[in-house]
């Protein structure tokens, strides 16, 4: 039996590398494939074009994404402290990059999000349903909140699943436009007046 190639993955790590440090429209096909060690021909064999292989990018990278955060999200304990175990854990994954390599390159789908917001109608798609399950996790745990007593009902709903998303997204892109992640430190505090019906500090968050 012959060896397996290696191509196909390597193409797919360096893309999903290059487009988190420097984006999409600044690298192309070829830097890609010198950086991965194939060569353009073999490319082309497994990717019918950067647009192609960048959908398959946000795929992965997400596939993966979405594993940790069901983990976090339907693991043991009350739904808001799940909740802020995803927190904790995201905002981890940006301290330790920026200590490793010394800069915030901030979230990968927020990153294409912004750079491809109006063009690329394809990869667009790809990115609105990978937000879309994001919202769908959330909301799925403050449910469960509604149950176990640490959500109120009124904030168990989809459109606040969306906005801890988004919250959750401004946060890190302030962060990686700042280049430091010490602003993330609060992003729990936001995010859990989000969906409590009172501030961490025990102050009504009610008009």
């Amino acid at each position: 039996m012959g060896r397996t190639s290696t191509a196909r993955d390597r193409l797919l790590d360096t893309a999903c590398e290059l487009m988190h440090t420097r984006g999409y429209t600044a690298i192309g096909v070829a830097e890609i494939c010198l950086r991965a060690d194939v060569r353009k021909g073999s490319f082309y064999h497994f990717f019918e074009s950067k647009q192609a292989l960048t959908v398959e990018v946000i795929d992965t990278h997400w596939q993966a994404q979405r594993a940790a955060w069901r983990e976090r999200l339907t693991g043991p304990g009350p739904a808001l402290e799940r909740l802020q175990r995803l927190i904790a854990w995201l905002v981890g994954t940006q301290r330790e990059a920026r200590q490793t390599t010394g800069r915030v390159d901030g979230c990968l789908l927020g990153n294409l999000a912004l750079e491809l917001s109006n063009q690329e109608t394809v990869v667009q798609q790809r990115l609105i349903a990978a937000f879309d399950e994001q919202a769908e996790l959330i909301h799925t745990a403050l449910t469960d909140g509604t149950q176990d007593g640490s959500i109120a009902p009124g904030y168990a709903d989809r459109a606040t699943a969306r906005a801890v998303v988004s919250q959750i997204e401004g946060a890190v892109l302030l962060a990686k436009l700042s280049g430091d992640v010490k602003s993330l430190e609060v992003l729990w505090p936001h995010v859990q007046r989000l969906v409590t019906v009172d501030s961490p500090t025990g102050e009504s968050t009610g008009s």
